[in-house]
């Protein structure tokens, strides 16, 4: 069974850092890109940031462009994302995904959807001002 499992989410003051982690269990996802995603309260669930399968291509949200850095470790089926220069408008729960297709683009895992990627169960982020 694939499990993806977020830790790393918390309470931090505006303009501090997180790092997010996500492992997965169940299934290799060397080949596969991998992403996060976050949805605030109520809104919905946006594209954060995507990673390639072999870590080369990165992609970001404009909103988090030059704050956040997406990394992975293949050899630990892990994903990180970390978190600079947090603001009050980063609070959300922090989801980690990943598609069910193999070598999926980084930019093509901005419009997976809940049918066609893995998910995790998400972590909260909480930024106060």
């Amino acid at each position: 069974q694939v499990q993806l499992v977020e830790s790393g989410g918390g309470l931090v003051q505006a303009g501090g850092s997180l790092r997010l982690s996500c492992a997965a269990s169940g299934h290799s996802f060397s080949n596969y890109a991998m992403g996060w995603f976050r949805q605030a309260p109520g809104e919905e669930r946006k594209f954060v940031a995507a990673i390639n399968w072999s870590g080369g291509r990165t992609y970001y949200a404009d909103s988090v462009q030059g704050r956040f850095t997406i990394s992975r470790s293949s050899a630990k089926n892990t994903v990180y994302l970390q978190m600079n220069s947090l603001k009050p408008e980063d609070t959300a729960d922090y989801y980690c995904a990943a598609p069910m297709a193999r070598f999926t683009t980084a930019q093509a895992m901005a419009d997976i959807t809940s049918n066609s990627g893995y998910w995790g169960q998400g972590t909260q982020v909480t930024v106060s001002s």
